[in-house]
């Protein structure tokens, strides 16, 4: 039996996490992402998938984030029907946020037919509503630490990672006639002392293994936010402005919840309206207590009850509701999504908020390049939304201990805890210059085999098994 994979995506970008494995006669799938950020990158989305959806036995899932799963229903419209893997949290968060990636989709296509601003006579959405709906029959769903067989040679066991709600790392185990393999996909992993996410599980060995690299080279030091986000809450409201936050419905939303409601309770900043503009959020912050045992704050169900229930909290769940947002002129905090406002209610919030001189953007995570989150970052004086330049005159604030991602420091702490060396360690999900020199801080710090691949490259991972 040869084993070897065929890298579809999260090389040299941070975002189409795809990796086919060939196991002798069965084929699977390593997540399945969407592209985000370069236009160049966006295209590969409508690109036909390079092998035959219908030829893929499987497909494993990280974890909910659309670069990891927002492609599902395009590869299942085009004719994959095997089962979907992945933990109990993913299953319900991937039921939320494929349903809010079509709609976003259908409504941008309207939109800029309506507007003119495509290139296309009748510009269309990669997949529908009703096709984000055609995955959902196919996922089957596990806890963590429970061996789960997928083939009657291959089985997988997904370990906490941190970073997001039931993401995992997953440990997929090869039994061949000769010899068993293991290989360790990282997923994305969590920081070591997150407010409410637990720290990622340790794995001490594996033959392979593809890690994450989002931060490779770069220190994040996980300091405590909270002063930084009650000088830029109380800042906005001393300017008599609106704080807007583009952030992930997803675990970012959800930890500003956290921090603003204990910096109202301890008097650090003002008791203003915030209003959570993301219906995906909202769905998603009832699973925190759904699923308690997959993070580390607790609460009863009239403790969680009287937490939603607060004056400083308002559910945005209509767009009129949203829209009417626009009229604030002062003290508010305006939580809304897409996390690197690639689409979603945050565009008209930045359309009204980025020219007002007394408004704060805070940008509150990870922005892939491309995206408007990373050109507000590098400074750019304006940001094309709607089809239209709109100036920056707003104040920008980037926030990076925030962010759900383990920086270099984490990242080799956790690569420390592995016993002997892998045999082949892939570098995936980061980009440019850092891409590169964390391959390269790897092999002097650990002496690992690093291999930095490329788009679409195959690679022998196993031989005679």
């Amino acid at each position: 039996m040869n084993v070897s994979v065929k890298f579809l995506g999260a090389t040299g970008t941070v975002t189409g996490s795809r990796f086919l494995i060939d196991i002798g006669n069965f084929r699977m799938l390593f997540d399945c992402g969407m592209f985000q950020g370069l236009k160049e990158l966006r295209l590969r989305n409508w690109d036909a998938f390079p092998v035959d959806p219908a030829t893929i036995h499987a497909v494993v899932i990280s974890h909910a984030h659309i670069d990891h799963t927002g492609y599902l229903p395009k590869l299942v419209k085009d004719g994959f029907n095997g089962p979907i893997y992945c933990t109990e949290p993913t299953a319900d968060l991937m039921g939320i946020m494929l349903l809010d990636s079509a709609k976003l989709q259908e409504e941008e296509a309207a939109f800029s037919a309506k507007r003119g601003y495509s290139k296309h006579k009748n510009p269309k959405a990669l997949y529908t509503a009703k096709e984000a709906q055609d995955v959902f029959s196919l996922i089957k769903e596990f806890p963590f630490d429970q061996p789960v067989s997928i083939h009657p040679t291959v089985s997988i066991i997904f370990r906490d990672a941190g970073h997001l709600l039931g993401a995992a790392i997953t440990e997929l185990t090869i039994r061949g006639e000769k010899q068993q393999k293991k290989i360790v996909f990282s997923g994305d992993l969590g920081r070591s002392h997150d407010a409410m996410m637990h720290p990622p599980a340790t794995i001490k060995n594996a033959d392979v293994l593809f890690i994450e690299s989002t931060y490779g080279n770069r220190d994040n030091p996980a300091k405590d936010p909270e002063s930084d986000l009650a000088r830029i809450v109380n800042d906005t409201m001393r300017n008599k402005g609106v704080l807007l936050i583009p952030a992930f419905a997803v675990g970012r939303a959800q930890e500003l919840l956290y921090y603003f409601h204990k910096l109202m309770n301890e008097n650090k900043i003002p008791d203003v309206p915030v209003y959570l503009d993301s219906p995906m959020a909202i769905s998603a912050t009832y699973l925190y207590y759904k699923y308690q045992q997959y993070h580390k704050v607790k609460f009863t169900q009239s403790e969680f009850a009287q937490e939603m229930d607060t004056n400083m909290l308002v559910f945005v769940k209509t767009a009129i509701h949203s829209k009417s947002l626009n009229e604030l002129k002062g003290n508010a905090i305006i939580i809304s999504s897409s996390g690197m406002m690639t689409g979603g209610r945050i565009l008209h919030h930045m359309y009204n908020r980025l020219p007002r001189k007394n408004d704060t953007l805070l940008i509150s995570g990870y922005q892939a390049a491309g995206t408007r989150g990373r050109k507000l970052v590098e400074g750019n004086p304006t940001i094309r939304i709607f089809g239209e330049e709109i100036p920056v005159n707003c104040h920008v604030e980037n926030l990076t201990s925030l962010s759900g991602h383990a920086d270099k420091k984490e990242l080799f702490t956790w690569m420390a805890n592995f016993e002997t060396p892998p045999e082949k360690v892939f570098t995936i999900h980061g980009e440019g210059e850092n891409l590169v020199a964390y391959g390269e801080n790897i092999r002097e710090k650990l002496k690992w085999k690093v291999i930095q691949p490329d788009y679409l490259e195959e690679v022998s991972l196993f031989k005679d098994l």
